[in-house]
């Protein structure tokens, strides 16, 4: 615990928070569609977005400096000390990446039936609060009339992903690192007041401390959670910018890819945690089978609590398929992007996807076309 006086500002818990208050802004846009009363509900939880934003980005209004740090180019924590200083954490982790998750689209059709939603979101043009710019522009529309609700302004994005796509920082063979592997040999973080002199240690796999109950969360393994949260908030954004907007990418030796190629790009190294490497053997499964070449167990998969950030063994609970689980999806969406997944044969459930009702039996058993999402309509991906 820190001594008396001291707090410290947290960038990830503070992005969680402006992530939860946009899917609640968006769930209750959604209902406002069929129920009006909910435009209070929207209202209110983009407003908290925006009180979480300024904790965030900092503004003269609060006295408070932005966890954003401008000279490297990533969110960081602040420590705050008794005499009204404060001193940055300059750790490379999820801590700096979780912001990203704040983000959502909303488009044409949620506005129209929320036109005291869509006159706050003009209000606050350039992502101004209080006077101070806290988040993206809400007011700014892409060609289909979407607008952009996010905590991290698209200036911001080059900066970011050249840490997170350089194989020396935070990009691994089997997905994103949770802290980057340039601690593996700068560990020194300089005396931290209230603390004292501070290391931190690269961790790819197992924790080397019985800290934190000897779990290593942040200080290096795969998550999957955080990893699908991270390409599913680039094929968000990608939705908003389009083809149009391009970053270099170190892995690829300088190469510019727009942000559904590089969420495509994370998804197929955390695909290879499954994929057959050297042999007969995948990363995420070795070492755990007694005879790797029994056919009984070859296609019986194992899903783990985190992975190795070197190696892709899976680590950790083992059936672990609450969260790694995600990586069934990610392969889906990659191969098989345009098969309409089986949803019955209710009236409801076609209402969801915009079909006709079945006026008869034969209607019913025939073969539906894939459906894709009309221009404007809200979707997961674009």
């Amino acid at each position: 615990p820190l001594p008396p006086g001291y707090s410290l500002k947290q960038a990830d818990a503070t992005g969680w928070m402006a992530h939860f208050s946009l899917k609640m802004t968006l769930i209750a846009l959604e209902l406002c569609v069929q129920d009006p009363d909910y435009e209070d509900i929207a209202i209110h939880c983009y407003m908290q977005f925006l009180a979480i934003a300024e904790a965030i980005a900092g503004s003269e209004e609060s006295g408070q400096p932005s966890l954003w740090d401008p000279e490297t180019g990533f969110f960081t924590d602040l420590l705050h000390t008794p005499d009204g200083g404060h001193h940055r954490i300059e750790v490379y982790s999820w801590v700096g990446l979780i912001p990203l998750f704040a983000v959502e689209i909303v488009n044409r059709r949620m506005l129209e039936h929320a036109p005291r939603f869509a006159r706050l979101l003009d209000a606050h043009k350039g992502g101004l609060f209080r006077g101070s710019r806290v988040c993206a522009c809400p007011d700014w529309e892409n060609e289909r009339g979407e607008r952009l609700l996010a905590l991290v302004d698209p200036s911001m994005l080059p900066r970011i992903l050249d840490r997170l796509l350089d194989e020396a920082q935070f990009l691994s063979p089997f997905g994103v690192r949770s802290l980057s592997r340039v601690h593996l040999n700068d560990r020194n973080l300089g005396w931290i007041p209230g603390i004292g002199e501070a290391l931190i240690d690269y961790v790819p796999g197992e924790s080397n401390s019985p800290m934190f109950g000897g779990n290593s969360n942040w200080r290096g393994p795969i998550w999957l959670p955080t990893n699908y949260s991270l390409v599913s908030s680039l094929e968000r954004f990608y939705r908003f910018l389009g083809d149009g907007f391009t970053v270099p990418v170190p892995c690829l030796g300088g190469k510019r890819l727009n942000l559904r190629e590089i969420a495509s790009l994370i998804a197929e190294r955390l695909a290879n945690l499954y994929r057959y490497a050297d042999g007969d053997t995948m990363p995420a499964l070795a070492g755990h089978l007694a005879d790797p070449a029994d056919p009984h167990w070859k296609d019986l998969l194992w899903f783990f609590e985190y992975f190795h950030a070197d190696s892709g063994r899976g680590l950790g609970a083992a059936h672990q398929t609450g969260w790694s689980g995600l990586l069934a999806n990610l392969v889906m969406r990659r191969y098989q992007k345009d098969i309409r997944p089986w949803i019955g044969e209710s009236p409801c459930s076609r209402y969801i996807l915009g079909l006709p009702s079945p006026q008869n039996d034969c209607a019913r058993r025939r073969p539906l076309a894939p459906v894709r999402p009309a221009p404007g309509r809200c979707c997961a991906t674009s």
